[in-house]
């Protein structure tokens, strides 16, 4: 299993919200989780800091390698649950903090099986040489609209509330997350990222950037991307690959 990745404040940004953490697992297992924060510049960087923290220590303290598919599924949800009650309750003791939230992606990768769960607009993608599919849908109040057949989908990307959320980590005492799996092969890479990605490129630039292979170069490649297309917020990438 192949991992890499890399945040960048972008280009106008003063400070980065966005946190990640990546590692291994026992039997050639890889885990990933990338947040991005919001509430104000202290606020964003604490909940996201402190959520990815919390997952990451979930994921490696309680994996082991007999869990069925379901346990797997079920040690995602209780670690982002355990991450939105922290969030949750700092906010609620420093009420310099109100309001402050994160969103999350994360995944398991075990063989061909990624198992990704998420909350708000940060992505899961598939990629191939030929095809890049994206797997998670966005928790916003502008893919509702487009749920509801009131926006299409090129109106959605550049719509003025695109960047309202409609779940995130820490901003309300229970959080609904969403679960997907998906079969990761050996041709194929799984992209995690924040919107600071996925508002810069587009998903065709994203497929061509790393449809060479050159696993170990993805993150940086997006990264830069980005930056080149204006960087107006945090980029944070993550890619595995089998």
């Amino acid at each position: 299993m192949k991992v890499v990745a890399k945040t960048d404040k972008g280009l106008v940004r003063e400070n980065n919200q966005d946190a990640y953490s990546v590692g291994e697992l026992p039997g050639e297992v890889a885990w990933a989780v990338v947040c991005d924060g919001m509430g104000g510049a202290a606020g964003g960087n604490i909940a996201s800091t402190l959520a990815v923290k919390v997952i990451s220590e979930k994921i490696t303290s309680c994996y082991n390698e007999k869990m069925r598919d379901a346990s797997i599924k079920n040690l995602l949800d209780s670690a982002i649950t355990a991450a939105n009650i922290e969030v949750f309750d700092m906010a609620y003791a420093h009420p310099e903090l109100s309001g402050m939230g994160t969103t999350v992606v994360c995944a398991i990768v075990r063989g061909s099986d990624a198992f990704i769960a998420h909350a708000g607009d940060s992505r899961a993608y598939l990629v191939s040489k030929n095809n890049i599919s994206q797997i998670t849908t966005d928790h916003s109040m502008v893919q509702d609209m487009v749920n509801k057949g009131e926006i299409t989908v090129l109106q959605a990307e550049n719509h003025p509330n695109k960047n309202i959320i409609t779940r995130a980590i820490g901003v309300e005492k229970q959080i609904d997350i969403e679960h997907d799996q998906v079969e990761l092969n050996k041709d194929e890479t799984l992209i995690l990222c924040t919107d600071g990605l996925t508002n810069f490129v587009s998903a065709e630039d994203m497929k061509n950037d790393i449809s060479d292979g050159q696993y170990y170069a993805f993150a940086d490649r997006l990264v830069k991307r980005a930056n080149k297309n204006g960087g107006g917020d945090n980029i944070t990438v993550v890619a595995i690959a089998n």
